[in-house]
C-alpha cells in the first residue's frame, strides 16, 4: 500500500511538471508576442516567478483536498487518485498537441470528479455540489468553487481587459489632444517603449499569480492521497526513510514538505515550455503591441490572485485568453480571429467531460 501511494504522489508530480510546461504559455504568450522577451528569457521568468507564487498560500489546495468529493461516501483510494490523475495527464497531453490552451485545472477536477463517480456506481452524492456557509466567502462544492468561477472568471478577464485597455487608450487620446512634449510621448514608439518595460512588472505579476493558483491543486490531491492512507492504516508502520509522509493535520493542512515539492516540480516544468500554445494565445488570436500585453497579463493575474484568496481553482487558460479578448475587442472590435476562439472555447467545454469521462473508464477498467 505505501508503493501505491508513492505512485499516486509520482503521478501527481507528473501532472504538475505537465502543468508548468502546458500552462507556461498561458504566462508567457503575451510578453513572447510582443518581443518584449525572447521566449527562453520569459520561460525563466515565469519559471522564477511561478515558484514564488506556488509557495504563497494553501486556500485552492484545501478546496481540491477536501471541498469537492465527500469522503464519507467513498475511500479516495491510491488507485482511485491514480486514474483521477491520469484522466487529467492524457486530456492535457491531447490538447497540448493540438496547441489547444485548455484548462488543466478543469482537468484535474474533472479527473477527480470522474474517478469518485466511478468507485460509487455513479452515486453523484459523492460529489459536493454545494455547502453554504455563514461567510459567503467559505462556501464549498463544485457549485461555488468550480461552476461559478468557471462562467465568472471568463467574463471578468474579458471585461477587465477591455476596461485596462480603454483606459489607456484614453489617456492617451488625451496625452495627443494636449499637444507638446505630452503628445510627443503618446507616438508609438515612446508608448511601445514605457509598456515594454512595464510589461516585464505584468509579465512577473502574470507568473506569480499562475504559480499561487495552478500549484496548489496538485498539493491538494498528494494531502488528500495521504489523508485517505492515513485512515486506512497503510501509514501506522512506515520505515525511517518515508516518516515525512505522516500527515501532521487532517485533509484541510497542507504539510511544508507538499508545498515546496510542487512548487519546484512546477517551476521545473515552466522551464521547458509551451511553444504550440504560445502561438496560438500570443499570435492567432490577436495581433498584440507591449501595451496590449500589460492589459492582458495585469487584468488575468489580477483575477487569478483573488480567485486564490478565495480558495477557488479557477483557470489561468481562461482568465488569460478572455483578456487578451478583451483587450483585442477594446483595439478593434474586428481584429479578432473568431475561429481560433471557437476551437479553444470548444476545448475549454470538452475539458470537465473528457478528462472526467478518462477517469471514470480508467476506473471501471482496472480498479473495480
Amino acid at each position: 500500500m505505501l508503493n501505491l501511494l508513492l505512485l499516486v504522489i509520482l503521478a501527481a508530480l507528473v501532472f504538475e511538471f505537465i502543468n508548468g510546461f502546458h500552462d507556461t504559455a498561458n504566462s508567457i504568450a503575451t510578453v513572447v508576442a510582443t518581443k518584449v522577451l525572447t521566449p527562453t528569457q520569459a520561460v525563466f521568468l515565469a519559471a522564477a516567478t511561478n515558484l514564488v507564487g506556488a509557495l504563497w498560500g494553501t486556500a485552492v489546495a484545501k478546496t481540491i483536498s477536501s471541498g469537492l468529493v465527500n469522503t464519507d461516501l467513498v475511500t479516495v483510494t491510491s488507485p482511485i487518485l491514480i486514474c483521477a490523475l491520469t484522466g487529467a495527464i492524457v486530456w492535457n497531453l491531447i490538447t497540448w498537441a493540438l496547441g489547444l490552451p485548455s484548462s488543466s485545472s478543469h482537468a484535474l477536477i474533472g479527473g477527480l470528479c470522474g474517478a469518485a463517480l466511478a468507485a460509487v456506481d455513479n452515486n453523484v452524492d459523492v460529489l459536493i455540489w454545494s455547502k453554504t456557509a455563514a461567510v459567503w466567502t467559505d462556501n464549498k462544492g463544485l457549485l461555488w468553487k468550480v461552476a461559478i468561477p468557471m462562467v465568472s472568471s471568463p467574463v471578468a478577464g474579458f471585461s477587465l481587459g477591455i476596461l485596462i485597455m480603454g483606459t489607456l487608450m484614453a489617456i492617451i487620446s488625451g496625452m495627443n489632444s494636449a499637444g507638446g512634449k505630452l503628445a510627443q510621448m503618446a507616438r508609438p514608439k515612446w508608448i511601445n517603449y514605457v509598456f515594454g518595460k512595464a510589461q516585464l512588472l505584468s509579465a512577473g505579476y502574470m507568473g506569480f499569480a499562475h504559480g499561487s493558483n495552478d500549484a496548489q491543486k496538485t498539493m491538494g490531491i498528494i494531502a488528500l492521497a495521504i489523508f485517505a492512507a492515513n485512515g486506512a492504516g497503510t501509514l501506522e508502520n512506515l520505515p525511517e526513510w518515508a516518516e515525512f509522509l505522516r500527515p501532521s493535520g487532517d485533509e484541510k493542512h497542507i504539510d511544508t514538505w507538499i508545498i515546496f515539492t510542487c512548487a519546484v516540480v512546477m517551476a521545473a516544468g515552466t522551464a521547458v515550455g509551451g511553444w504550440r500554445i504560445i502561438k496560438t494565445l500570443g499570435h492567432k488570436m490577436v495581433k498584440l503591441h507591449p501595451i496590449n500585453g500589460f492589459a492582458a497579463e495585469t487584468s488575468s493575474a489580477t483575477i487569478l490572485l483573488t480567485a486564490a484568496h478565495f480558495g477557488m481553482p479557477v483557470s489561468t487558460t481562461h482568465s488569460i485568453s478572455t483578456a487578451i479578448m478583451g483587450v483585442g475587442f477594446a483595439k478593434n472590435p474586428h481584429a479578432l480571429k473568431l475561429t481560433v476562439i471557437e476551437r479553444i472555447i470548444w476545448a475549454w467545454v470538452l475539458t470537465i467531460p473528457a478528462a472526467g469521462g478518462l477517469a471514470w473508464l480508467l476506473v471501471h477498467f482496472f480498479v473495480l
